[in-house]
């Protein structure tokens, strides 16, 4: 029996959790007995759109009978029906796609996507904010770049954030790095100006300890030690990363999402199996990590004092 091949696109090893759907998938793989080979983009829309196309117009000995890909920004339509035109798959992690539906009555191959709950992601940070913030404040947030997963994590955000909470934006690309140069350049031109900060929340963990490391990178110690009295939340909830961030205090809270290359491999391999077209959709549910009682119990403490920036 031929050994399935599957090609995993993924935005950047600048991200731990990124990091940890390859490892997923290479996980899940070997355990199903899949080919998988694993290409990251550098962040970079064309990078990954060429990588793809690529892989897509190989000779057909060398092509993957599925592409699994997590968009660097939109679902890439046009690449998805060149890869149904030459009988592969095309499986999208972390995104919705409209487009899929026409996919599936057009190919039998697999065509489907699988996401976190990006809008009750949203939600969940929104009870967050309420939950640290009991008497309102503000919180200076940081999004990932324009596209489905920021969006639908601030649309939720808007629907659970309680009046008195103000969010004022900054933009990151879903790697500390890009945190820590957003929050740092905000530090440095917001003055006395800006209003007052209640909280640091970014849309994933690896912003929230680049926001983190910005505040930690100030020269004025007693503004300093100020900003890192304030709490410091993310997404994504590793067990290694964001997790361990929450248990030794670095961040006050993450939001669990599970990495979806291992389920998505699953379900691949049992559509292949069994001829069974894949799900269009399949959704995980994200969790509050701690539980949002015990950050309701932990606001109960002494109110953490508000800094000027």
């Amino acid at each position: 029996m031929k050994k399935v091949r599957v090609a995993l696109f993924l935005i950047t090893r600048d991200n731990d959790y990124q990091r940890e759907q390859a490892s997923v998938a290479e996980a899940t793989a070997q355990r199903l007995g899949i080919g998988l080979q694993v290409l990251y983009a550098g962040g970079q829309v064309i990078v990954q759109m060429t990588q793809i196309l690529a892989a897509i117009r190989a000779h057909p000995a060398d092509r993957p009978d599925v592409v699994m890909v997590e968009p660097v920004g939109t679902g890439m339509p046009h690449v998805a029906n060149a890869a149904a035109e030459s009988g592969i798959g095309w499986v999208v992690l972390n995104r919705e796609s409209d487009d899929l539906a026409l996919l599936r009555r057009i190919s039998s191959v697999p065509m489907g996507s699988v996401a976190s709950d990006a809008v009750e992601v949203g939600r969940i940070q929104g009870r967050q904010f309420s939950a640290l913030l009991p008497a309102g404040g503000t919180v200076l947030y940081v999004e990932g770049p324009s596209g489905d997963v920021a969006s639908q994590r601030r649309a939720g955000l808007e629907q659970t954030c309680p009046a008195n909470v103000v969010v004022k934006s900054v933009r990151g690309r879903w790697t500390e790095e890009s945190a820590f140069q957003a929050v740092r350049s905000r530090l440095r031109l917001a003055g006395s100006r800006a209003p007052s900060v209640g909280i640091i929340g970014c849309q994933n963990d690896a912003m929230a300890m680049g926001a983190r490391r910005a505040v930690e990178a100030l020269t004025d110690a007693r503004q300093r030690d100020q900003w890192l009295k304030l709490p410091f939340t993310g997404v994504d909830g590793l067990p290694s990363s964001g997790q361990a961030w929450v248990e030794n205090r670095q961040l006050a809270a993450t939001i669990v999402t599970p990495a979806l290359s291992g389920i998505a491999l699953e379900l691949v391999a049992s559509a292949l199996a069994t001829g069974k077209q894949v799900p269009e959709l399949t959704l995980t549910k994200p969790v509050s990590y701690p539980s949002l009682e015990d950050l309701r119990a932990r606001a109960g403490r002494p109110a953490l004092r508000l800094v000027r920036t």
